[in-house]
């Protein structure tokens, strides 16, 4: 048995996604459980206290965005980076007098 390379997976995963999508009526509906699991997290980490957990929610979501810029911090460097390698690449392979 072959496996599955990562990039199939994603694709298979990204097709299952909109098809659940497409064959889901309510999104709003179908969201709710785990909207209201998030919540319930986030009021369980506070000991039930309301404004403790909306700090709590706060703090998680700012996790993420930081997480998030990081990500694409790093994804912008290593495309400027495989520009510059490719670049460097073309130089090499076209000669010394091509540069100018």
């Amino acid at each position: 048995m072959s496996e599955v390379s990562p990039a199939d997976r994603r694709l298979a995963g990204q097709i299952g996604a909109h098809t659940k999508w497409a064959n889901t009526t309510d999104r709003t509906a179908a969201t709710a459980a785990a909207r209201a699991a998030l919540e319930q997290k986030f009021l369980n980490e506070a000991d039930g206290d309301p404004m403790r957990a909306a700090s709590v929610r706060k703090a998680y979501f700012a996790r993420m965005s930081l997480a998030s810029a990081k990500a694409r911090r790093k994804s912008r460097e290593l495309t400027v980076q495989a520009k510059v390698e490719a670049e460097l690449d073309a130089l090499a392979a076209g000669g010394v007098d091509d540069v100018a």
